[in-house]
């Protein structure tokens, strides 16, 4: 029987993350195979795996926090002195998209858990409400954008327009055509502003969503998970599918680019995920703010205070 192997950060293998997951336009989602593992290194290899992989999830956790805390550190500076702020603090907006089951969730709760949650920003977006149909399909995703200095989640996003509200004929073909531009033009917007974008789609297979309906199905602990709704989406799957594959096809860019993530191996999709975050705070060349006080001055003022109260004891202790 094999042993663990010592326990260490192992970068991808074959090139950064980003670039082996990036699609490019057309996007053919049947040429991906949800069960391939792209980057995983040799190490990964045998029974250990998914232990592996979780310590390395962990691993890169640590430096997430770290980098979480340094924007929203910049962030704090800026608001507080602008006039010696450099450029304006941005966020960083974590896109998650897949069908039922794809594991937003989960990759949510092992990729996002080791951030500090006051530096986090996380939404889900389900079927419009009365008052947000009232409105153009973007107002309740401005609406849900994080503030400057935090990381953001979006559990299911704008493209929901462009994808059940396609499949579903929940509005007429051209207003669906229409809003890739929007899209596109929005997310220019974004970037344009601050927001450093990842747009993930959690890629899984035909057969592995039917097994995890049925699980959910089988398990008392996962019926709040289960939705009949979810058998009639599945009988759509090759709609879905395509509209899938014509939204990224249209809405990838040299700004916001898409990456598809295989993810029928929730140890891998965790941390493939985590890798492409990590890279992605790692183009911002993220930093602490500088001190904006004399720090000779202050460790005087702190010393003086001491000496006074260290005084002040042995007075009281006569």
């Amino acid at each position: 029987m094999s042993t663990p192997r010592e326990t260490r950060f192992v970068p991808p293998i074959g090139g950064p993350m980003r670039e082996l997951l990036r699609v490019a336009a057309p996007v053919d989602l049947g040429a991906i195979d949800p069960r391939s593992t792209p980057g995983l290194p040799e190490v990964a290899a045998g029974e250990h795996r998914k232990g592996w992989a979780r310590e390395q999830v962990a691993l890169l956790g640590a430096g997430l926090g770290r980098q979480q805390e340094m924007l929203y550190a910049t962030a704090k500076a800026a608001q507080e002195r602008p006039a010696s702020a450099g450029r304006p603090a941005g966020s960083v907006l974590l896109v998650l998209q897949a069908m039922d089951c794809g594991g937003k969730d989960g990759t949510i709760k092992r990729v996002a858990g080791a951030m500090n949650p006051l530096g986090l920003h996380i939404r889900s977006f389900g079927p419009p409400t009365p008052e947000e149909l009232r409105h153009d399909f973007l107002w309740r995703v401005r609406r849900a954008l994080p503030p400057p200095g935090y990381a953001g989640i979006f559990n299911r996003s704008h493209y929901e327009d462009v994808l059940v509200a396609r499949v579903a004929s929940l509005v007429p073909e051209p207003v669906w055509q229409a809003r890739y531009d929007e899209i596109n033009d929005f997310e220019r917007e974004l970037t344009g502003a601050g927001v450093t974008l990842v747009k993930v789609l959690l890629h899984i297979s035909y057969a592995e969503q039917g097994a995890r309906l049925l699980e959910r199905l089988d398990d008392p602990r996962k019926h709040w998970k289960y939705n009949p709704s979810d058998i009639d989406a599945r009988a759509r799957w090759d709609d879905y599918q395509a509209a899938y594959a014509e939204a990224l096809s249209r809405c990838t860019t040299d700004a916001a680019p898409w990456f598809v993530v295989p993810a029928d191996r929730k140890w891998y999709r965790d941390w493939a995920v985590a890798h492409l975050v990590r890279e992605t705070f790692d183009t911002l060349a993220l930093g602490y703010p500088a001190a904006n006080f004399d720090l000779g001055r202050e460790r005087e003022r702190l010393r003086a205070g001491e000496a006074v109260a260290g005084g002040a004891g042995e007075m009281n202790s006569r």
